[in-house]
């Protein structure tokens, strides 16, 4: 009995090897460590280099440092603001060194919708359907025959 499991976990081990060695799951795992490395640089750079030169600008030794207490709490609103800032930053950096540049990609592959398409619209729940429809597919409501073609 005890053989069983040994002969499926073969098999087993060859579809988890197969499943970690598929391409899209090794450049998931190289981008979540390359954004975690990219993180921690901004909040190195945030913290050392941009609060500070604030803080200096207000007349604040250290931005961390600013805090104010509550019955005995510390609340660290200076390593909030820190936080906020590399937050920023970081998706700054993303939108516009990643988001943009793929869109504007995929902008141009896209292809351009047909021109000559004509629709109108389904008196029952107000989609868009092809004029020559008699059914929609939205709802699955007859639809009356059009209308004959105005010309535009």
């Amino acid at each position: 009995m005890l053989r069983e499991p040994l002969r499926e976990g073969g098999t087993l081990l060859k579809e988890f090897r197969a499943f970690i060695l598929r391409g899209n799951l090794v450049d998931l795992a190289v981008a979540v460590v390359i954004g975690t490395a990219f993180t921690a640089v901004v909040t190195a750079m945030v913290k050392y280099l941009i609060t500070p030169l604030i803080a200096a600008i207000g007349g604040q030794s250290d931005f961390s440092d600013l805090k104010f207490t509550i019955r005995g709490s510390d609340l660290l609103y200076g390593e909030f603001l820190n936080a906020l800032l590399s937050f920023l930053l970081v998706a700054a950096v993303v939108f516009f060194v990643v988001i943009k540049p793929v869109n504007a990609l995929l902008e141009r592959l896209e292809p351009n919708p047909p021109v000559d398409v004509k629709t109108r619209t389904c008196p029952e729940c107000v989609s868009d359907i092809p004029i020559a429809a008699s059914r929609c597919a939205f709802c699955t409501s007859r639809v009356p025959a059009a209308a004959p073609a105005d010309s535009e």
